[in-house]
Protein backbone atom coordinates (compact mmCIF):
# COMPACT_ATOMS: atom_id res chain seq x y z
CA UNK A 1 0.00 0.00 0.00
CA UNK A 2 3.11 2.20 0.22
CA UNK A 3 2.91 2.93 -3.49
CA UNK A 4 -0.70 4.14 -3.16
CA UNK A 5 0.32 6.54 -0.37
CA UNK A 6 3.02 8.07 -2.49
CA UNK A 7 0.68 8.45 -5.47
CA UNK A 8 -1.79 10.42 -3.35
CA UNK A 9 0.98 12.62 -1.99
CA UNK A 10 2.16 13.31 -5.56
CA UNK A 11 -1.29 14.26 -6.81
CA UNK A 12 -1.77 16.66 -3.90
CA UNK A 13 1.63 18.25 -4.53
CA UNK A 14 0.87 18.74 -8.22
CA UNK A 15 -2.50 20.30 -7.33
CA UNK A 16 -0.86 22.72 -4.91
CA UNK A 17 1.78 23.74 -7.42
CA UNK A 18 -0.93 24.28 -10.14
CA UNK A 19 -3.01 26.37 -7.76
CA UNK A 20 -0.02 28.54 -6.93
CA UNK A 21 0.73 29.10 -10.58
CA UNK A 22 -2.91 30.06 -11.28
CA UNK A 23 -2.98 32.54 -8.40
CA UNK A 24 0.29 34.12 -9.52
CA UNK A 25 -0.90 34.48 -13.11
CA UNK A 26 -4.23 35.92 -11.95
CA UNK A 27 -2.54 38.52 -9.72
CA UNK A 28 -0.22 39.53 -12.55
CA UNK A 29 -3.14 39.90 -14.98
CA UNK A 30 -5.05 42.00 -12.43
CA UNK A 31 -2.10 44.35 -11.99
CA UNK A 32 -1.78 44.76 -15.78
CA UNK A 33 -5.50 45.62 -16.10
CA UNK A 34 -5.26 48.19 -13.31
CA UNK A 35 -2.21 49.76 -14.97
CA UNK A 36 -4.09 49.95 -18.29
CA UNK A 37 -7.08 51.64 -16.73
CA UNK A 38 -4.88 54.20 -14.99
CA UNK A 39 -3.10 54.95 -18.27
CA UNK A 40 -6.52 55.43 -19.97
CA UNK A 41 -7.63 57.92 -17.36
CA UNK A 42 -4.41 59.87 -17.60
CA UNK A 43 -4.59 59.89 -21.40
CA UNK A 44 -8.20 61.14 -21.28
CA UNK A 45 -7.20 64.09 -19.15
CA UNK A 46 -4.31 64.83 -21.52
CA UNK A 47 -6.67 64.66 -24.56
CA UNK A 48 -4.98 61.63 -26.11
CA UNK A 49 -6.61 58.63 -27.76
CA UNK A 50 -5.66 55.42 -25.97
CA UNK A 51 -6.51 51.88 -26.98
CA UNK A 52 -7.54 49.98 -23.91
CA UNK A 53 -7.36 46.21 -23.75
CA UNK A 54 -10.75 44.68 -23.24
CA UNK A 55 -11.58 43.36 -19.85
CA UNK A 56 -11.58 39.68 -19.29
CA UNK A 57 -14.87 37.93 -19.24
CA UNK A 58 -16.43 37.94 -15.83
CA UNK A 59 -14.65 41.10 -14.67
CA UNK A 60 -16.62 44.31 -14.05
CA UNK A 61 -15.23 47.34 -15.89
CA UNK A 62 -14.56 50.43 -13.91
CA UNK A 63 -16.90 53.39 -14.58
CA UNK A 64 -14.95 56.15 -16.36
CA UNK A 65 -14.76 59.51 -14.73
CA UNK A 66 -16.93 62.21 -16.43
CA UNK A 67 -15.12 64.30 -19.00
CA UNK A 68 -14.37 67.85 -18.08
CA UNK A 69 -16.70 70.20 -20.04
CA UNK A 70 -14.88 73.39 -21.03
CA UNK A 71 -16.65 76.61 -20.07
CA UNK A 72 -18.35 78.42 -22.94
CA UNK A 73 -16.63 81.64 -23.90
CA UNK A 74 -18.58 84.81 -23.07
CA UNK A 75 -20.45 86.15 -26.11
CA UNK A 76 -20.63 89.92 -26.37
CA UNK A 77 -23.87 91.52 -27.62
CA UNK A 78 -23.59 92.84 -31.22
CA UNK A 79 -23.42 96.59 -31.66
CA UNK A 80 -26.74 98.11 -32.96
CA UNK A 81 -26.64 98.89 -36.68
CA UNK A 82 -28.59 101.82 -38.10
CA UNK A 83 -30.84 100.54 -40.89
CA UNK A 84 -31.66 103.03 -43.58
CA UNK A 85 -35.46 103.22 -44.12
CA UNK A 86 -36.88 102.20 -47.45
CA UNK A 87 -37.04 105.26 -49.65
CA UNK A 88 -40.61 106.50 -50.22
CA UNK A 89 -42.01 106.33 -53.72
CA UNK A 90 -40.87 109.36 -55.64
CA UNK A 91 -43.74 111.71 -56.33
CA UNK A 92 -43.98 113.47 -59.64
CA UNK A 93 -43.47 117.23 -59.79
CA UNK A 94 -46.23 118.70 -61.98
CA UNK A 95 -45.35 121.43 -64.42
CA UNK A 96 -46.11 124.93 -63.18
CA UNK A 97 -49.36 126.32 -64.67
CA UNK A 98 -47.72 129.52 -65.89
CA UNK A 99 -45.31 127.63 -68.13
CA UNK A 100 -47.91 125.27 -69.57
CA UNK A 101 -49.73 127.75 -71.74
CA UNK A 102 -46.63 128.74 -73.71
CA UNK A 103 -46.11 125.10 -74.67
CA UNK A 104 -49.79 124.55 -75.43
CA UNK A 105 -49.98 127.73 -77.50
CA UNK A 106 -47.18 126.46 -79.72
CA UNK A 107 -49.12 123.26 -80.20
CA UNK A 108 -52.28 125.18 -81.02
CA UNK A 109 -50.46 127.31 -83.61
CA UNK A 110 -49.18 124.15 -85.24
CA UNK A 111 -52.64 122.59 -85.49
CA UNK A 112 -54.78 122.64 -88.59
CA UNK A 113 -58.15 123.77 -87.25
CA UNK A 114 -60.81 125.37 -89.42
CA UNK A 115 -60.68 128.79 -87.78
CA UNK A 116 -56.91 129.07 -88.24
CA UNK A 117 -57.25 128.06 -91.92
CA UNK A 118 -59.95 130.65 -92.54
CA UNK A 119 -57.86 133.44 -91.09
CA UNK A 120 -54.77 132.33 -93.01
CA UNK A 121 -56.71 132.22 -96.29
CA UNK A 122 -58.09 135.72 -95.73
CA UNK A 123 -54.64 137.20 -95.14
CA UNK A 124 -53.08 135.40 -98.12
CA UNK A 125 -55.23 136.89 -100.93
CA UNK A 126 -54.17 140.00 -102.84
CA UNK A 127 -57.69 141.38 -103.19
CA UNK A 128 -60.68 140.74 -100.95
CA UNK A 129 -63.93 140.86 -102.90
CA UNK A 130 -67.50 139.83 -102.01
CA UNK A 131 -66.86 136.17 -102.81
CA UNK A 132 -63.84 136.09 -100.51
CA UNK A 133 -65.88 137.57 -97.68
CA UNK A 134 -68.68 135.05 -98.21
CA UNK A 135 -66.24 132.15 -98.15
CA UNK A 136 -64.61 133.57 -95.05
CA UNK A 137 -67.91 133.87 -93.17
CA UNK A 138 -68.95 130.36 -94.18
CA UNK A 139 -65.66 128.94 -92.91
CA UNK A 140 -66.09 130.75 -89.60
CA UNK A 141 -69.53 129.22 -89.15
CA UNK A 142 -68.23 125.71 -89.89
CA UNK A 143 -65.46 126.24 -87.33
CA UNK A 144 -68.19 126.25 -84.64
CA UNK A 145 -67.82 129.95 -84.07
CA UNK A 146 -71.58 130.23 -84.39
CA UNK A 147 -73.65 132.29 -86.83
CA UNK A 148 -73.84 135.38 -84.64
CA UNK A 149 -70.13 135.66 -83.78
CA UNK A 150 -69.14 134.77 -87.36
CA UNK A 151 -71.30 137.56 -88.78
CA UNK A 152 -70.00 140.04 -86.21
CA UNK A 153 -66.37 139.24 -87.00
CA UNK A 154 -66.90 139.38 -90.77
CA UNK A 155 -68.68 142.74 -90.65
CA UNK A 156 -66.08 144.24 -88.30
CA UNK A 157 -63.24 143.14 -90.58
CA UNK A 158 -64.95 144.36 -93.75
CA UNK A 159 -65.55 147.74 -92.18
CA UNK A 160 -61.98 148.26 -90.99
CA UNK A 161 -60.22 146.75 -93.96
CA UNK A 162 -62.41 148.72 -96.38
CA UNK A 163 -61.11 151.89 -94.80
CA UNK A 164 -57.48 150.92 -94.35
CA UNK A 165 -57.20 148.38 -97.17
CA UNK A 166 -55.14 145.20 -97.02
CA UNK A 167 -52.03 146.47 -98.72
CA UNK A 168 -50.21 146.01 -95.43
CA UNK A 169 -50.59 142.37 -94.27
CA UNK A 170 -49.15 143.24 -90.85
CA UNK A 171 -51.85 145.87 -90.36
CA UNK A 172 -54.55 143.44 -91.47
CA UNK A 173 -53.26 140.89 -88.95
CA UNK A 174 -53.42 143.46 -86.15
CA UNK A 175 -57.03 144.24 -87.01
CA UNK A 176 -57.85 140.56 -87.14
CA UNK A 177 -56.21 139.90 -83.77
CA UNK A 178 -58.07 142.76 -82.10
CA UNK A 179 -61.46 141.64 -83.41
CA UNK A 180 -60.88 138.02 -82.42
CA UNK A 181 -59.85 139.07 -78.95
CA UNK A 182 -63.11 140.97 -78.54
CA UNK A 183 -65.05 137.82 -79.38
CA UNK A 184 -63.07 135.68 -76.93
CA UNK A 185 -63.67 138.40 -74.30
CA UNK A 186 -60.59 138.84 -72.10
CA UNK A 187 -62.69 140.70 -69.51
CA UNK A 188 -64.25 137.47 -68.18
CA UNK A 189 -62.95 136.17 -64.86
CA UNK A 190 -61.33 132.83 -65.71
CA UNK A 191 -59.83 132.06 -62.31
CA UNK A 192 -61.13 129.04 -60.40
CA UNK A 193 -63.19 129.99 -57.38
CA UNK A 194 -61.20 128.26 -54.64
CA UNK A 195 -62.28 130.53 -51.81
CA UNK A 196 -64.52 128.61 -49.38
CA UNK A 197 -67.71 130.26 -48.22
CA UNK A 198 -66.89 129.44 -44.58
CA UNK A 199 -63.44 129.75 -43.06
CA UNK A 200 -61.97 126.34 -42.35
CA UNK A 201 -63.98 124.57 -45.06
CA UNK A 202 -62.35 123.35 -48.26
CA UNK A 203 -63.21 124.76 -51.65
CA UNK A 204 -65.37 122.14 -53.40
CA UNK A 205 -65.10 121.71 -57.18
CA UNK A 206 -67.73 119.51 -58.83
CA UNK A 207 -66.71 118.20 -62.27
CA UNK A 208 -69.52 117.11 -64.60
CA UNK A 209 -69.91 116.02 -68.21
CA UNK A 210 -71.07 113.25 -70.51
CA UNK A 211 -69.30 109.97 -71.14
CA UNK A 212 -66.23 110.11 -73.35
CA UNK A 213 -65.26 113.75 -72.82
CA UNK A 214 -62.22 112.86 -70.69
CA UNK A 215 -63.85 113.94 -67.43
CA UNK A 216 -61.97 111.64 -65.03
CA UNK A 217 -58.67 112.35 -66.77
CA UNK A 218 -59.41 116.07 -66.50
CA UNK A 219 -59.97 115.73 -62.74
CA UNK A 220 -56.61 114.00 -62.40
CA UNK A 221 -54.86 116.66 -64.47
CA UNK A 222 -56.56 119.44 -62.51
CA UNK A 223 -55.24 117.89 -59.29
CA UNK A 224 -51.75 118.23 -60.77
CA UNK A 225 -52.39 121.91 -61.55
CA UNK A 226 -53.46 122.55 -57.95
CA UNK A 227 -50.54 120.59 -56.47
CA UNK A 228 -48.18 122.67 -58.60
CA UNK A 229 -49.75 125.74 -56.95
CA UNK A 230 -48.91 124.18 -53.54
CA UNK A 231 -52.50 123.43 -52.57
CA UNK A 232 -53.59 120.35 -50.64
CA UNK A 233 -56.18 118.26 -52.48
CA UNK A 234 -58.60 115.38 -51.85
CA UNK A 235 -60.21 113.52 -54.75
CA UNK A 236 -63.73 112.13 -54.56
CA UNK A 237 -64.42 109.18 -56.90
CA UNK A 238 -68.19 109.62 -57.18
CA UNK A 239 -68.31 107.96 -60.61
CA UNK A 240 -69.42 104.67 -59.08
CA UNK A 241 -71.08 103.23 -62.19
CA UNK A 242 -67.88 102.79 -64.18
CA UNK A 243 -65.75 100.11 -62.53
CA UNK A 244 -62.40 101.51 -63.67
CA UNK A 245 -63.14 105.16 -62.86
CA UNK A 246 -62.21 105.04 -59.16
CA UNK A 247 -59.03 103.07 -59.86
CA UNK A 248 -58.08 105.47 -62.64
CA UNK A 249 -58.62 108.49 -60.39
CA UNK A 250 -56.68 106.92 -57.51
CA UNK A 251 -53.73 106.33 -59.84
CA UNK A 252 -53.72 110.00 -60.84
CA UNK A 253 -53.76 110.98 -57.18
CA UNK A 254 -50.98 108.63 -56.11
CA UNK A 255 -48.59 110.11 -58.65
CA UNK A 256 -48.68 113.49 -56.90
CA UNK A 257 -49.40 112.38 -53.33
CA UNK A 258 -53.14 113.12 -53.31
CA UNK A 259 -55.59 110.84 -51.47
CA UNK A 260 -58.73 109.53 -53.15
CA UNK A 261 -61.98 108.79 -51.31
CA UNK A 262 -63.79 105.92 -53.01
CA UNK A 263 -66.27 103.11 -52.38
CA UNK A 264 -65.35 99.43 -52.48
CA UNK A 265 -68.86 98.58 -53.70
CA UNK A 266 -69.65 98.87 -57.40
CA UNK A 267 -72.72 100.98 -58.02
CA UNK A 268 -72.59 102.64 -54.59
CA UNK A 269 -74.54 105.84 -54.04
CA UNK A 270 -72.44 108.57 -55.72
CA UNK A 271 -73.88 111.26 -53.45
CA UNK A 272 -72.65 109.32 -50.40
CA UNK A 273 -69.11 109.02 -51.80
CA UNK A 274 -69.07 112.72 -52.68
CA UNK A 275 -70.25 113.61 -49.16
CA UNK A 276 -67.54 111.43 -47.59
CA UNK A 277 -64.86 113.10 -49.72
CA UNK A 278 -65.96 116.56 -48.63
CA UNK A 279 -66.21 115.40 -45.00
CA UNK A 280 -62.61 114.19 -45.17
CA UNK A 281 -61.57 117.51 -46.68
CA UNK A 282 -63.21 119.33 -43.77
CA UNK A 283 -61.63 117.03 -41.17
CA UNK A 284 -58.13 117.26 -42.68
CA UNK A 285 -58.19 121.00 -43.32
CA UNK A 286 -57.70 120.41 -47.06
CA UNK A 287 -57.60 123.35 -49.46
CA UNK A 288 -59.61 121.81 -52.32
CA UNK A 289 -61.86 118.77 -52.80
CA UNK A 290 -62.30 117.68 -56.44
CA UNK A 291 -65.37 115.50 -57.01
CA UNK A 292 -65.54 113.38 -60.17
CA UNK A 293 -69.12 112.48 -61.09
CA UNK A 294 -70.46 109.74 -63.32
CA UNK A 295 -70.71 110.60 -67.00
CA UNK A 296 -74.31 111.39 -67.82
CA UNK A 297 -76.18 111.64 -71.05
CA UNK A 298 -77.93 114.98 -71.19
CA UNK A 299 -80.96 113.20 -72.66
CA UNK A 300 -81.47 111.00 -69.56
CA UNK A 301 -83.66 112.95 -67.15
CA UNK A 302 -83.21 110.49 -64.24
CA UNK A 303 -79.43 110.67 -64.39
CA UNK A 304 -79.46 114.44 -64.57
CA UNK A 305 -81.75 114.60 -61.54
CA UNK A 306 -79.30 112.39 -59.66
CA UNK A 307 -76.50 114.82 -60.49
CA UNK A 308 -78.55 117.56 -58.86
CA UNK A 309 -78.90 115.31 -55.80
CA UNK A 310 -75.11 114.89 -55.60
CA UNK A 311 -74.68 118.65 -55.44
CA UNK A 312 -77.40 119.05 -52.79
CA UNK A 313 -75.92 116.33 -50.57
CA UNK A 314 -72.41 117.81 -50.82
CA UNK A 315 -73.70 121.19 -49.72
CA UNK A 316 -74.97 119.71 -46.45
CA UNK A 317 -71.29 119.56 -45.52
CA UNK A 318 -69.74 122.48 -47.43
CA UNK A 319 -70.88 124.76 -50.28
CA UNK A 320 -69.83 123.92 -53.83
CA UNK A 321 -67.61 126.79 -54.97
CA UNK A 322 -67.12 125.73 -58.60
CA UNK A 323 -68.98 123.54 -61.10
CA UNK A 324 -66.83 122.72 -64.12
CA UNK A 325 -68.42 121.26 -67.24
CA UNK A 326 -66.02 119.20 -69.36
CA UNK A 327 -66.74 119.46 -73.09
CA UNK A 328 -65.05 117.74 -76.00
CA UNK A 329 -64.15 120.57 -78.40
CA UNK A 330 -64.70 118.28 -81.39
CA UNK A 331 -68.41 117.68 -80.66
CA UNK A 332 -69.54 121.05 -82.03
CA UNK A 333 -73.26 121.75 -81.76
CA UNK A 334 -73.89 118.56 -79.80
CA UNK A 335 -71.53 119.87 -77.17
CA UNK A 336 -73.54 123.08 -76.99
CA UNK A 337 -76.74 121.14 -76.35
CA UNK A 338 -75.01 119.24 -73.53
CA UNK A 339 -73.75 122.49 -72.03
CA UNK A 340 -77.22 124.04 -71.88
CA UNK A 341 -78.81 121.02 -70.16
CA UNK A 342 -76.04 120.64 -67.59
CA UNK A 343 -76.14 124.33 -66.83
CA UNK A 344 -79.85 124.10 -66.00
CA UNK A 345 -79.30 121.21 -63.57
CA UNK A 346 -76.20 122.24 -61.61
CA UNK A 347 -75.53 125.90 -62.41
CA UNK A 348 -72.24 125.54 -64.33
CA UNK A 349 -69.67 128.19 -63.44
CA UNK A 350 -66.86 127.31 -65.83
CA UNK A 351 -66.01 125.29 -68.94
CA UNK A 352 -63.12 122.89 -69.52
CA UNK A 353 -62.51 122.31 -73.24
CA UNK A 354 -60.60 119.14 -74.05
CA UNK A 355 -59.09 118.09 -77.40
CA UNK A 356 -58.72 121.68 -78.57
CA UNK A 357 -55.94 120.66 -80.95
CA UNK A 358 -55.66 118.74 -84.19
CA UNK A 359 -59.12 118.56 -85.74
CA UNK A 360 -60.72 120.73 -83.06
CA UNK A 361 -62.75 123.72 -84.18
CA UNK A 362 -61.53 126.56 -82.03
CA UNK A 363 -64.65 128.67 -82.56
CA UNK A 364 -66.47 126.70 -79.88
CA UNK A 365 -64.59 128.78 -77.28
CA UNK A 366 -66.55 131.84 -78.36
CA UNK A 367 -69.85 130.07 -78.89
CA UNK A 368 -70.00 128.24 -75.56
CA UNK A 369 -69.24 131.45 -73.68
CA UNK A 370 -71.98 133.29 -75.57
CA UNK A 371 -74.52 130.52 -75.01
CA UNK A 372 -73.93 129.96 -71.29
CA UNK A 373 -72.60 133.29 -70.18
CA UNK A 374 -69.76 131.52 -68.35
CA UNK A 375 -66.07 131.55 -69.28
CA UNK A 376 -63.81 128.83 -70.59
CA UNK A 377 -61.44 128.40 -67.66
CA UNK A 378 -59.27 125.45 -68.64
CA UNK A 379 -58.24 123.87 -71.94
CA UNK A 380 -56.57 120.62 -72.88
CA UNK A 381 -54.38 120.38 -75.96
CA UNK A 382 -52.98 116.87 -75.77
CA UNK A 383 -52.71 113.54 -73.97
CA UNK A 384 -49.77 114.41 -71.70
CA UNK A 385 -50.24 114.47 -67.93
CA UNK A 386 -49.60 118.23 -67.84
CA UNK A 387 -51.53 119.11 -71.02
CA UNK A 388 -54.19 121.05 -69.12
CA UNK A 389 -53.76 124.77 -68.54
CA UNK A 390 -55.70 127.85 -67.49
CA UNK A 391 -57.21 129.45 -70.59
CA UNK A 392 -55.43 132.58 -71.80
CA UNK A 393 -57.49 134.60 -74.35
CA UNK A 394 -54.51 136.45 -75.83
CA UNK A 395 -52.45 133.29 -76.08
CA UNK A 396 -55.38 131.51 -77.74
CA UNK A 397 -55.73 134.21 -80.40
CA UNK A 398 -51.99 134.28 -81.03
CA UNK A 399 -52.01 130.51 -81.33
CA UNK A 400 -54.72 130.30 -83.97
CA UNK A 401 -53.04 133.12 -85.87
CA UNK A 402 -49.87 131.04 -85.93
CA UNK A 403 -47.86 133.55 -83.90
Amino acid sequence: MDWFFWVVIGVIGVALIAAGIIVAVSNRRHRELEAGRQAELEATVAGEDVVVAPAEPGTEPLAPEPEAVPAEPAVSEPEPVAVEPEPAATLEAPEAPLTRWSRLRRRLSGSNNALARALADLLSVDKIDADVWDDFETTLITSDLGVGPATELTEALRRQLAVDGVADPAKAREVLRAELLKLVDPSLDRSLNLTPATEGDPAVVLVVGVNGTGKTTTVGKLARVLVAERKTVVLGAADTFRAAAAEQLATWGERVGVETVRSDVDGADPASVAFDAVAKGVADGTDVVLVDTAGRLHTKTGLMDELGKVKRVIEKKAPVTEVLLVLDATTGQNGMTQARIFSEVVDVTGIVLTKLDGSAKGGIVVQVQRELGVPVKLVGLGEGVDDLAPFDPEGFVQGILGE
